[in-house]
């Protein structure tokens, strides 16, 4: 991923380095941040892409604007937005996916390479497809999925929707009657929107790992689920043991303001 998602993971990568970790970053030649001049104690490994750096730019920049136009509207304009934007970065996202999975070349080099565990955000799907051919471990770093969804199919993380309200919906977790059933609906659409949004991913899972499965199936193999956020900050809803609240690790004590000449 780019943008936050990346800063937010560098953060643990390089934590991970002082405590003696090797750590290696699989990255796109389209990737934007990950710039490995940035980051001289990990290693990086670069694969060639199908879309270029400056139109991969180019597509998140569009998104972002849309975004923040969507924002200033209703809630159904904002999940109408956020939908399209999923669907955009899906389409780029899968087209970069395959320039990894069927590069025979690096899937060999990945293999040869033996490594211990794979970290991932899971916004934008691949790497539980890599963690399954390499068939090691898989680590999840999330703040939160539209709708939840990623949580709910594949962590099995249970959102009762009579007290968890949708995010951006603006309710609380003391909803009345009519905000309950508006949050059902809510729900709904999300999950009949991201049964939509796999159908691509499904195929090509099936394809790469040559058995029928889904892209929820194959998260749902993730061994743990690292959730950048606070449990107070959230409405209260069951746990998993396999999900762990990370929130404030990207933190630093402030430094002093300078002095007023």
């Amino acid at each position: 991923m780019e943008y936050s998602h990346w800063i937010n993971m560098k953060i643990i990568l390089e934590e991970l380095v002082t405590r003696g970790h090797e750590v290696t970053v699989l990255k796109s030649s389209a990737a934007i941040l990950v710039d490995p001049n940035k980051s001289p104690t990990i290693k990086f490994e670069s694969f060639p892409a199908s879309v270029s750096q400056e139109d991969y730019e180019n597509f998140f920049q569009q998104l972002l604007t849309e975004w923040i136009q969507g924002a200033k509207h209703s809630f159904w304009t904002k999940i109408t937005t956020a939908q399209n934007i999923f669907s955009g970065l899906s389409d780029v996202s899968l087209k970069i996916c395959k320039d990894a999975v069927l590069n025979k070349k690096l899937m060999t080099k990945l293999q040869e390479s033996r490594f211990d565990v794979i970290l991932a955000d899971p916004i934008l799907p691949c790497a539980e497809l890599v963690a399954e051919i390499l068939n090691i471990p898989l680590v999840y770093s999330l703040r939160f999925s539209p709708g939840y969804s990623i949580e709910k199919f594949s962590g099995k993380l249970p959102f009762p929707p009579s007290y968890v309200p949708v995010l951006v919906s603006e309710f609380n977790d003391h909803m009345t009657f009519m905000e309950r059933v508006k949050n059902m609906i809510y729900i709904l659409y999300f999950d009949f929107w991201f049964q939509v949004y796999g159908k691509k991913w499904n195929q090509f899972y099936s394809k790469a790992l040559g058995m029928p499965t889904t892209i929820f199936e194959t998260m749902g193999k993730a061994d743990m689920w690292l959730i950048r956020n606070y449990w107070d900050f959230k409405f209260p809803h069951p746990l998993l043991p396999n999900f762990e609240f990370i929130g404030g690790f990207h933190c630093k004590p402030a430094k002093p303001l300078p002095k007023v000449t």
